[in-house]
Protein backbone atom coordinates (compact mmCIF):
# COMPACT_ATOMS: atom_id res chain seq x y z
CA UNK A 1 0.00 0.00 0.00
CA UNK A 2 1.32 3.43 -1.00
CA UNK A 3 2.32 5.52 2.06
CA UNK A 4 0.08 8.51 2.60
CA UNK A 5 1.56 11.75 1.33
CA UNK A 6 2.00 14.49 3.96
CA UNK A 7 -0.48 17.35 3.99
CA UNK A 8 0.39 20.64 2.30
CA UNK A 9 0.56 23.41 4.88
CA UNK A 10 -0.38 26.99 4.04
CA UNK A 11 -1.75 29.84 6.17
CA UNK A 12 -1.98 27.59 9.24
CA UNK A 13 -4.15 25.16 7.29
CA UNK A 14 -3.38 21.60 6.23
CA UNK A 15 -4.53 20.35 2.84
CA UNK A 16 -4.60 16.55 2.79
CA UNK A 17 -3.35 14.62 -0.22
CA UNK A 18 -5.91 14.10 -2.98
CA UNK A 19 -8.04 17.11 -2.06
CA UNK A 20 -8.82 20.62 -3.27
CA UNK A 21 -9.19 23.44 -0.74
CA UNK A 22 -10.05 27.12 -1.22
CA UNK A 23 -7.99 29.32 1.07
CA UNK A 24 -8.42 33.03 1.68
CA UNK A 25 -5.32 34.90 2.83
CA UNK A 26 -6.35 38.13 4.63
CA UNK A 27 -4.71 40.97 2.71
CA UNK A 28 -6.14 44.23 4.04
CA UNK A 29 -9.42 46.10 4.52
CA UNK A 30 -11.23 48.76 2.50
CA UNK A 31 -12.23 52.13 3.92
CA UNK A 32 -15.63 50.59 4.63
CA UNK A 33 -13.98 47.98 6.90
CA UNK A 34 -14.72 45.33 4.29
CA UNK A 35 -12.01 42.63 4.33
CA UNK A 36 -9.95 42.01 1.18
CA UNK A 37 -8.53 38.50 0.73
CA UNK A 38 -6.06 36.84 -1.58
CA UNK A 39 -7.99 33.81 -2.82
CA UNK A 40 -5.93 30.66 -3.48
CA UNK A 41 -7.13 27.31 -4.83
CA UNK A 42 -4.88 24.51 -3.57
CA UNK A 43 -4.81 21.15 -5.39
CA UNK A 44 -2.67 18.71 -3.38
CA UNK A 45 -2.04 15.55 -5.37
CA UNK A 46 -1.89 12.01 -4.05
CA UNK A 47 1.69 11.55 -5.27
CA UNK A 48 4.88 13.56 -4.89
CA UNK A 49 5.87 16.12 -7.50
CA UNK A 50 6.61 19.80 -8.10
CA UNK A 51 4.70 22.70 -6.57
CA UNK A 52 3.40 24.78 -9.49
CA UNK A 53 2.13 28.28 -8.76
CA UNK A 54 -0.14 29.82 -11.43
CA UNK A 55 -1.22 33.42 -10.94
CA UNK A 56 -2.94 36.19 -12.88
CA UNK A 57 -3.94 39.85 -12.60
CA UNK A 58 -0.88 41.20 -10.83
CA UNK A 59 -2.03 44.06 -13.01
CA UNK A 60 -5.70 44.36 -12.12
CA UNK A 61 -6.99 45.08 -15.64
CA UNK A 62 -5.38 42.03 -17.27
CA UNK A 63 -8.37 39.71 -17.54
CA UNK A 64 -7.32 36.88 -19.88
CA UNK A 65 -5.26 35.26 -17.13
CA UNK A 66 -8.21 35.27 -14.75
CA UNK A 67 -10.28 33.29 -17.24
CA UNK A 68 -7.36 30.93 -17.86
CA UNK A 69 -7.18 30.27 -14.12
CA UNK A 70 -10.94 29.74 -13.91
CA UNK A 71 -10.85 27.12 -16.66
CA UNK A 72 -7.74 25.51 -15.17
CA UNK A 73 -9.46 25.10 -11.80
CA UNK A 74 -12.31 23.23 -13.53
CA UNK A 75 -9.84 20.87 -15.24
CA UNK A 76 -7.69 19.82 -12.29
CA UNK A 77 -8.36 16.70 -10.26
CA UNK A 78 -6.12 16.33 -7.17
CA UNK A 79 -6.67 12.57 -7.15
CA UNK A 80 -4.93 12.34 -10.53
CA UNK A 81 -2.24 14.89 -9.73
CA UNK A 82 1.44 14.39 -9.01
CA UNK A 83 2.61 17.28 -6.87
CA UNK A 84 0.69 20.40 -5.90
CA UNK A 85 -0.88 23.24 -7.90
CA UNK A 86 -1.60 26.65 -6.38
CA UNK A 87 -3.92 28.84 -8.48
CA UNK A 88 -4.37 32.55 -7.72
CA UNK A 89 -6.74 34.06 -10.31
CA UNK A 90 -6.52 37.63 -8.96
CA UNK A 91 -3.39 38.91 -7.23
CA UNK A 92 -4.11 42.65 -7.43
CA UNK A 93 -7.63 42.58 -6.02
CA UNK A 94 -7.67 46.38 -5.66
CA UNK A 95 -6.88 47.00 -9.33
CA UNK A 96 -9.36 44.34 -10.42
CA UNK A 97 -12.22 46.02 -8.54
CA UNK A 98 -11.35 49.40 -10.08
CA UNK A 99 -10.56 47.90 -13.52
CA UNK A 100 -7.11 49.45 -13.44
CA UNK A 101 -3.55 48.20 -13.79
CA UNK A 102 -2.40 49.78 -10.55
CA UNK A 103 -2.98 49.84 -6.82
CA UNK A 104 -4.99 52.65 -5.16
CA UNK A 105 -1.77 54.61 -4.54
CA UNK A 106 -0.86 54.29 -8.26
CA UNK A 107 1.99 51.89 -7.58
CA UNK A 108 2.66 48.94 -9.87
CA UNK A 109 2.41 45.76 -7.79
CA UNK A 110 4.86 44.07 -10.16
CA UNK A 111 7.58 46.46 -8.99
CA UNK A 112 6.99 45.82 -5.26
CA UNK A 113 8.47 42.33 -4.77
CA UNK A 114 9.63 40.76 -2.50
CA UNK A 115 7.78 43.34 -0.41
CA UNK A 116 7.73 44.15 3.27
CA UNK A 117 5.29 43.76 6.15
CA UNK A 118 5.83 47.40 7.08
CA UNK A 119 5.95 48.99 3.66
CA UNK A 120 3.33 50.69 1.48
CA UNK A 121 0.18 48.84 0.40
CA UNK A 122 1.82 47.26 -2.64
CA UNK A 123 4.83 46.19 -0.63
CA UNK A 124 2.61 44.52 1.97
CA UNK A 125 0.54 42.68 -0.63
CA UNK A 126 3.72 41.56 -2.42
CA UNK A 127 5.15 40.32 0.89
CA UNK A 128 2.01 38.29 1.60
CA UNK A 129 2.19 36.66 -1.84
CA UNK A 130 5.93 36.07 -1.52
CA UNK A 131 5.81 34.69 2.01
CA UNK A 132 2.75 32.46 1.71
CA UNK A 133 2.87 31.32 -1.92
CA UNK A 134 6.09 31.92 -3.81
CA UNK A 135 8.14 30.55 -0.92
CA UNK A 136 6.36 27.19 -1.34
CA UNK A 137 6.65 26.94 -5.13
CA UNK A 138 9.21 25.16 -7.29
CA UNK A 139 7.78 26.46 -10.59
CA UNK A 140 5.79 29.57 -11.53
CA UNK A 141 3.61 30.61 -14.47
CA UNK A 142 2.69 34.30 -14.31
CA UNK A 143 -0.15 35.28 -16.68
CA UNK A 144 -0.28 38.75 -18.29
CA UNK A 145 -1.77 40.68 -21.20
CA UNK A 146 -0.70 43.79 -23.04
CA UNK A 147 -1.43 47.14 -21.40
CA UNK A 148 -4.65 49.03 -22.03
CA UNK A 149 -5.18 49.64 -25.77
CA UNK A 150 -2.20 47.41 -26.63
CA UNK A 151 -2.36 43.81 -27.84
CA UNK A 152 0.30 41.13 -27.50
CA UNK A 153 0.77 38.07 -29.66
CA UNK A 154 0.75 34.96 -27.42
CA UNK A 155 4.34 34.68 -26.26
CA UNK A 156 6.50 33.42 -23.42
CA UNK A 157 9.11 35.61 -21.76
CA UNK A 158 11.71 33.92 -19.61
CA UNK A 159 15.39 33.59 -18.76
CA UNK A 160 16.66 31.19 -21.39
CA UNK A 161 19.86 30.71 -19.37
CA UNK A 162 17.76 28.60 -16.98
CA UNK A 163 17.55 25.17 -18.69
CA UNK A 164 14.38 24.18 -16.83
CA UNK A 165 12.62 27.44 -17.70
CA UNK A 166 13.73 27.07 -21.33
CA UNK A 167 12.29 23.55 -21.49
CA UNK A 168 9.03 24.74 -19.91
CA UNK A 169 8.81 27.58 -22.45
CA UNK A 170 9.28 25.20 -25.38
CA UNK A 171 6.56 22.89 -24.05
CA UNK A 172 4.11 25.76 -23.42
CA UNK A 173 3.90 26.17 -27.22
CA UNK A 174 3.47 29.80 -28.21
CA UNK A 175 4.67 31.14 -31.58
CA UNK A 176 7.47 33.17 -29.96
CA UNK A 177 9.71 32.71 -26.92
CA UNK A 178 11.50 35.89 -25.91
CA UNK A 179 14.61 35.95 -23.75
CA UNK A 180 13.74 38.80 -21.40
CA UNK A 181 15.73 40.44 -18.66
CA UNK A 182 14.15 40.52 -15.22
CA UNK A 183 12.96 43.86 -13.92
CA UNK A 184 13.82 44.97 -10.41
CA UNK A 185 10.89 44.45 -8.06
CA UNK A 186 9.04 42.09 -10.38
CA UNK A 187 7.57 38.77 -9.32
CA UNK A 188 9.76 37.03 -11.90
CA UNK A 189 12.89 38.61 -10.45
CA UNK A 190 11.99 37.46 -6.93
CA UNK A 191 11.17 33.98 -8.21
CA UNK A 192 14.53 33.69 -9.94
CA UNK A 193 16.35 34.80 -6.79
CA UNK A 194 14.58 32.01 -4.88
CA UNK A 195 15.48 29.43 -7.51
CA UNK A 196 11.88 29.10 -8.73
CA UNK A 197 11.72 28.32 -12.47
CA UNK A 198 9.46 30.97 -13.99
CA UNK A 199 7.55 31.65 -17.20
CA UNK A 200 5.71 34.88 -17.98
CA UNK A 201 2.88 34.41 -20.49
CA UNK A 202 1.80 37.50 -22.45
CA UNK A 203 -1.26 37.48 -24.71
CA UNK A 204 -4.10 39.78 -25.69
CA UNK A 205 -5.14 43.19 -24.40
CA UNK A 206 -6.10 44.60 -21.01
CA UNK A 207 -9.83 44.74 -20.12
CA UNK A 208 -10.70 42.31 -22.92
CA UNK A 209 -11.21 38.57 -23.29
CA UNK A 210 -9.43 37.04 -26.29
CA UNK A 211 -10.48 33.43 -26.82
CA UNK A 212 -7.38 32.33 -28.74
CA UNK A 213 -5.13 33.83 -26.05
CA UNK A 214 -7.12 32.16 -23.28
CA UNK A 215 -7.12 28.73 -24.91
CA UNK A 216 -3.42 29.02 -25.75
CA UNK A 217 -2.69 29.85 -22.12
CA UNK A 218 -4.74 26.99 -20.71
CA UNK A 219 -3.29 24.55 -23.22
CA UNK A 220 0.21 25.78 -22.40
CA UNK A 221 -0.16 25.30 -18.65
CA UNK A 222 -1.38 21.74 -19.14
CA UNK A 223 1.53 21.10 -21.52
CA UNK A 224 3.97 22.32 -18.88
CA UNK A 225 2.30 20.16 -16.23
CA UNK A 226 2.75 17.14 -18.48
CA UNK A 227 6.43 18.02 -18.97
CA UNK A 228 6.87 18.32 -15.19
CA UNK A 229 5.33 14.88 -14.70
CA UNK A 230 2.32 16.29 -12.84
CA UNK A 231 -0.33 14.65 -15.00
CA UNK A 232 -1.13 13.08 -18.34
CA UNK A 233 -2.41 14.82 -21.44
CA UNK A 234 -4.73 13.42 -24.09
CA UNK A 235 -4.79 14.62 -27.67
CA UNK A 236 -2.20 17.39 -27.42
CA UNK A 237 -0.82 18.15 -30.86
CA UNK A 238 2.57 19.73 -31.53
CA UNK A 239 2.13 21.54 -34.84
CA UNK A 240 5.24 23.73 -34.74
CA UNK A 241 8.43 24.55 -32.87
CA UNK A 242 8.38 28.04 -31.30
CA UNK A 243 10.87 30.61 -32.54
CA UNK A 244 13.29 31.96 -29.94
CA UNK A 245 14.23 35.64 -29.96
CA UNK A 246 17.08 36.96 -27.87
CA UNK A 247 15.99 40.59 -28.13
CA UNK A 248 13.13 42.85 -29.16
CA UNK A 249 12.61 46.51 -29.98
CA UNK A 250 9.77 49.00 -29.74
CA UNK A 251 9.15 51.25 -32.75
CA UNK A 252 8.03 54.75 -31.75
CA UNK A 253 6.20 57.51 -33.57
CA UNK A 254 8.41 60.40 -34.64
CA UNK A 255 5.63 62.73 -35.80
CA UNK A 256 2.27 63.39 -34.12
CA UNK A 257 -0.71 62.22 -36.15
CA UNK A 258 -3.21 59.58 -37.13
CA UNK A 259 -1.65 56.12 -37.38
CA UNK A 260 -2.59 54.18 -40.51
CA UNK A 261 -1.21 50.69 -39.89
CA UNK A 262 0.05 48.47 -42.69
CA UNK A 263 0.86 45.35 -40.63
CA UNK A 264 -0.95 43.11 -38.16
CA UNK A 265 -0.05 41.27 -34.99
CA UNK A 266 2.09 38.22 -35.76
CA UNK A 267 3.21 39.51 -39.15
CA UNK A 268 6.78 39.01 -40.30
CA UNK A 269 8.52 42.26 -41.24
CA UNK A 270 11.83 43.16 -42.87
CA UNK A 271 14.23 45.93 -42.02
CA UNK A 272 13.04 49.26 -43.51
CA UNK A 273 9.59 47.83 -44.29
CA UNK A 274 6.80 50.36 -43.79
CA UNK A 275 4.79 49.43 -40.69
CA UNK A 276 2.41 52.39 -40.76
CA UNK A 277 2.00 56.00 -41.77
CA UNK A 278 1.65 58.89 -39.34
CA UNK A 279 -0.77 61.19 -41.13
CA UNK A 280 -1.97 64.70 -40.49
CA UNK A 281 -5.75 64.83 -39.90
CA UNK A 282 -5.83 67.71 -42.42
CA UNK A 283 -4.44 65.54 -45.20
CA UNK A 284 -1.26 67.52 -45.94
CA UNK A 285 1.37 65.15 -44.49
CA UNK A 286 2.16 61.45 -44.31
CA UNK A 287 5.29 60.21 -42.54
CA UNK A 288 6.31 56.56 -43.06
CA UNK A 289 7.09 54.51 -39.95
CA UNK A 290 9.62 51.80 -40.81
CA UNK A 291 10.88 48.72 -39.05
CA UNK A 292 14.48 49.08 -37.82
CA UNK A 293 15.02 45.30 -37.81
CA UNK A 294 13.96 41.99 -39.33
CA UNK A 295 11.47 40.28 -37.06
CA UNK A 296 7.90 39.53 -36.03
CA UNK A 297 5.32 41.95 -34.65
CA UNK A 298 4.59 40.63 -31.14
CA UNK A 299 2.83 43.71 -29.78
CA UNK A 300 1.11 46.80 -31.11
CA UNK A 301 -0.97 49.78 -30.11
CA UNK A 302 -4.68 49.66 -30.95
CA UNK A 303 -5.23 53.43 -30.83
CA UNK A 304 -4.91 55.09 -34.26
CA UNK A 305 -3.75 58.38 -32.71
CA UNK A 306 -0.24 58.94 -31.38
CA UNK A 307 1.95 61.72 -30.12
CA UNK A 308 5.63 61.99 -30.87
CA UNK A 309 7.59 59.31 -29.01
CA UNK A 310 4.70 56.92 -28.37
CA UNK A 311 5.46 53.19 -28.71
CA UNK A 312 3.47 51.68 -31.57
CA UNK A 313 4.95 48.30 -32.57
CA UNK A 314 6.92 45.74 -30.55
CA UNK A 315 9.10 43.60 -32.78
CA UNK A 316 10.93 40.42 -31.76
CA UNK A 317 14.25 40.35 -33.60
CA UNK A 318 14.98 37.49 -35.98
CA UNK A 319 17.51 37.15 -38.79
CA UNK A 320 16.18 37.53 -42.31
CA UNK A 321 16.73 33.84 -43.13
CA UNK A 322 14.28 32.86 -40.37
CA UNK A 323 11.42 35.07 -41.52
CA UNK A 324 9.94 32.40 -43.82
CA UNK A 325 10.09 29.91 -40.95
CA UNK A 326 8.31 32.43 -38.73
CA UNK A 327 5.52 32.67 -41.29
CA UNK A 328 5.04 28.91 -41.26
CA UNK A 329 4.92 28.91 -37.46
CA UNK A 330 2.32 31.65 -37.30
CA UNK A 331 0.20 29.93 -39.95
CA UNK A 332 0.37 26.66 -38.00
CA UNK A 333 -0.59 28.48 -34.82
CA UNK A 334 -3.61 30.25 -36.26
CA UNK A 335 -4.96 27.66 -38.72
CA UNK A 336 -7.80 25.64 -37.21
CA UNK A 337 -6.43 26.28 -33.75
CA UNK A 338 -8.36 24.01 -31.41
CA UNK A 339 -6.25 23.21 -28.34
CA UNK A 340 -7.24 19.83 -26.89
CA UNK A 341 -7.27 19.81 -23.10
CA UNK A 342 -8.24 17.30 -20.44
Amino acid sequence: MMPRRPAFEIADQKVTAGTQVSIKLPATRLYTDTPMDLHVEVFHGLRDGPVLLVCAAIHGDELNGIEICRRLIKRLNPKRLNGTVLVVPIVNVFGFIQQTRYLPDRRDLNRCFPGSQRGALGSRLAHLFYDQLLSRATHLIDLHTGAIHRSNLPQIRTDLKDPEAKAMAEEFLTPVILHAKERDGSLRSSATERGVHCLLYEAGEALRFDEASIRTGLNGILNVMKYLGMGKRRGSRRKFEPMVANSSQWVRNEVDGLIVSRVRLGEMVSKNQILAYSASPHGDMEEAIRSPIDGVVIGMSNIPIANEGEALFHIAKFTADLIDQAGEIFDAFTEDFEPRVL
